[in-house]
């Protein structure tokens, strides 16, 4: 079985002119309400110990949610690393909060939980609020998240007809406070998905699970069921730490962070918002320090199956090092309006618009973690420095200091030279965003199945339909070729990705694959908006 690691966040960023950093305080004042004091011996409330009794709005109880050994495959989706015995699980304390209001935390808990629920009709309920305070708290889970929102108001929904990269969260029903000069620490475990019982349905053969309801499925350490605000004291100078054995802080909703230190290190997804083609991550304020150490083989430094918005703050995200992830990711698009970003990763998702400028260095070969790489102005200035821990193929800088003018890049002492490049955004390999030209129509032989109409937001990207049998030239979906006898329109006639591309290659329509759209130069010149360079790599 698997046991919780605690991670220490290392990572090295200094913004000299590149900071922009904000941060948006809230208006109530974050020391007021219930004060729970953890410890392992007593736990008190307001001052007196805590009851087991369930009619209070604070009690313990010993139901943990968890993953349980020793059932079968009819049981959830979880494998036997996922599992844990009954006397793990009972050795946790839950404390439940049950009441709307404002809880400040403090003290430790080595084997515990958080849980706010309020009940069946919270979610439907706008006085169904609940503030967490956070205030030097530590708190461990081994076998499910460290702090997680069951029920409380829901200020959104997920209708797909009507989602908006706009959404405002600030009547949400949870929502977690920073308390100025605090440092908070929360190492979290998680949930695989077990079904409801009764929603089993099986083959013929009764071997395999055809269809199944979920009735738990809690992928991070700090998890809300609901949409979720995180925002600090109005110093902004509180900490908080998520040491996490599968993904980080994850919201099944919306996510707003506005402000706060927070440093995550994830098995899996730093930042996860799960809701299909509804879900927003909006970023107003705080910094944000991301590293996926890969335990899980994967992950994306912030993963929004919806929209990625940045408006302010630090974000620095560091995708997996060794799997083909970004370090920022989102499916309807990323949108950059202020702030600074520095992302790392192997796979580079597209942004579909900034209000800053913006840069994207595509390197020749995975660079190494824990070399030092700068930016520099036409005056040799360091504008920023970033040490990345882990190895990556893209890297992207945002900010809104960064103006237009000449630059160069370094790793260490190297310096660097590139190939101003078209942006084409986009995951590597198979592009979903990837827009034909006008007189491009489908080839009769070529007629997409059922689900794969819009070939720009397929159901279940990069998969196959089951029981599909691609056309000739197509058995590889993720580069295809082009079949015989069809034509290509114009500006398309090299499609193929050449033998020994290395993954992630940037394309352009007039046939030049790997981004190469002019001599490579020690000048990085950034315009105004948008700047792709490719081929980046040491000068020979």
């Amino acid at each position: 079985m698997k046991r919780l690691t605690v991670l220490t966040l290392v990572f090295t960023l200094t913004a000299c002119v590149l900071s922009g950093c904000g941060t948006k305080a809230p208006e109530l004042e974050p020391y007021e309400g219930t004060q729970i004091v953890l410890a392992d011996s007593k736990i008190t409330v307001d001052g007196a110990e805590i009851s087991a009794d369930t009619a209070q709005a604070v009690y313990t109880a010993n139901d943990i949610v968890y993953y349980e050994e020793g059932h079968d495959f009819t049981y959830g989706e979880g494998t036997d690393a996922d599992a844990h015995s009954k006397e793990e699980a009972d050795a946790h304390t839950v404390v439940r909060i049950t009441q709307p209001g404002q809880y400040v935390l403090s003290g430790k808990l080595s084997k515990g939980q958080i849980a706010v629920d309020l009940g069946d009709e919270a979610e439907e309920n706008p006085e169904a609020v609940v503030t967490l305070v956070l205030n030097s708290v530590d708190i461990t889970c081994e076998v499910a998240p460290a702090v997680i929102f069951y029920s409380v108001y829901e200020c959104g929904d997920t209708d797909t007809e009507t989602a908006t990269k706009d959404v405002d969260t600030s009547k949400a029903g949870a929502n977690v406070i920073i308390a100025d000069g605090s440092e908070n620490t929360v190492n979290g475990a998680y949930v695989a998905r077990i079904y409801k019982p009764d929603s089993v349905v099986l083959n013929e053969d009764g071997t395999e699970v055809e269809d199944a309801k979920k009735l738990h499925k809690y992928d991070a350490a700090f998890y809300s069921k609901v949409s979720m605000n995180v925002s600090s004291g109005t110093k902004g100078d509180g900490i908080l730490n998520i040491n996490a054995e599968n993904e980080g802080l994850d919201s099944e909703l919306h996510l707003t962070v506005n402000g706060g230190n927070i440093n995550i290190v994830s098995g899996n997804d730093g930042i996860n918002t799960n809701e299909d083609y509804v879900s927003v991550t909006t970023i107003n304020g705080g910094s944000l320090n991301i590293l996926v150490n890969g335990e899980t083989g994967e992950g994306d430094g912030i993963d929004s199956n919806g929209w990625l918005v940045i408006n302010g703050g630090s974000v620095v995200a560091q995708a997996c090092a060794f799997s083909g992830d970004a370090g920022i990711d989102s499916d309807m698009g990323i949108h950059i309006n202020g702030g600074y970003v520095f992302a790392t990763g192997n796979m580079l998702d597209r942004i579909s618009e900034s209000e800053i400028n913006y840069a994207v260095f595509s390197f020749t070969e995975k660079q190494k973690g824990e070399n030092i790489y700068s930016l520099r102005n036409e005056k040799e200035e360091v504008l920023f420095s970033g040490e990345p821990q882990n190895d990556f193929t893209y890297l992207i800088v945002a900010s809104e200091s960064l103006s237009a003018g000449d630059y160069t890049l370094w790793c260490e002492d190297t310096r660097l030279e590139g190939v101003s490049a078209q942006g084409m955004g986009g995951h590597a390999g198979f592009r979903p965003d990837y827009e034909m030209p006008e007189d491009f129509s489908m080839p009769e032989a070529l007629t997409p199945p059922e689900g794969f109409e819009d070939m720009s937001r397929p159901e279940k990207p990069y998969n196959m339909p089951e029981n599909m049998t691609p056309p000739e030239g197509f058995e590889d979906f993720s580069r295809p070729e082009m079949p015989e006898g069809m034509t290509p329109p114009e500006g398309f006639e090299d499609m193929p990705r050449p033998e020994g591309e290395r993954p992630g290659g940037m394309q352009r329509p007039d046939g030049d694959v790997n981004g190469d759209f002019g001599e490579a130069s020690v000048t990085f010149t950034i315009k105004n908006g948008e700047n792709y360079f490719s081929s980046v790599k040491p000068v020979e």
